[in-house]
Formats: structure tokens, C-alpha cells, sequence
């Protein structure tokens, strides 16, 4: 069940990413960091669908935890955006606030999964 909402989750904040991206490159002229949010922000999600078809458990539980390293250096990403001023505040924070719900789905599958062996 979680991972299907990380799923879903990490979906929608990788189209948020996409547009944020899109924003950072034409409005802010910032080409560095966006392309690193935008590649670890869209990882997130491909590295979910791709625990859905996984091997074997520990095979499932090592994917998801490379989604939620990636979740951790988008989180990285969109602080130093945010702290540069690249990023308001107000706009920053959503981000993060997202980037740390999805990370929060990842860690409980993780640790489900880990019990379940």
C-alpha cells in the first residue's frame, strides 16, 4: 500500500520538478542546479516504479533505498536553491515539504519490508 502512494506521490512531485525546472533554466537563467533537482527530483519516482518489478525483497528494499538517497539529495538541492535565493522561501518550502513526506513513505516500506523477511 505505501509504495503504491509513493508511487502516485513521487509522480506528482517529479511533474513539479519538471516545471521548476523549466522555470529555474528560463527565468532565473540558473543552469546548474536546476539540472541537479531535475535529476535527482525525476529519479525518485523511477527508482519506485522500478522496486515494483524487483527481483527478490532484498532486491526491492536495495531499490528503495536508493530512492530515498535520491530524495535526500533533491532535499539537499532545493535547500541550497532555496538558501541562494534562486527560490522563494514560501515556494521552496513545498518542495521540501513534499520531498520529505515521500522520503517518510520510502522509510516505513523500507523498514516494513525489512521485517517481513
Amino acid at each position: 500500500m505505501k509504495e503504491k502512494v509513493a508511487n502516485q506521490k513521487s509522480y506528482a512531485f517529479a511533474l513539479r520538478i519538471i516545471k521548476l525546472y523549466s522555470f529555474l533554466r528560463d527565468e532565473q537563467k540558473e543552469y546548474v542546479l536546476s539540472k541537479q533537482v531535475l535529476r535527482s527530483g525525476t529519479a525518485i519516482g523511477a527508482l519506485i516504479r522500478e522496486a515494483e518489478q524487483a527481483e527478490s525483497r532484498p532486491d526491492f528494499i536495495h531499490k528503495l533505498a536508493i530512492a530515498n538517497k535520491e530524495a535526500s539529495e533533491t532535499h539537499y538541492w532545493l535547500s541550497l536553491l532555496r538558501d541562494s535565493k534562486l527560490l522563494e522561501d514560501r515556494l521552496a518550502n513545498s518542495f521540501l515539504m513534499d520531498c520529505e513526506e515521500i522520503q517518510k513513505l520510502l522509510i516505513a516500506s523500507i523498514k516494513t519490508s525489512k521485517m517481513k523477511r
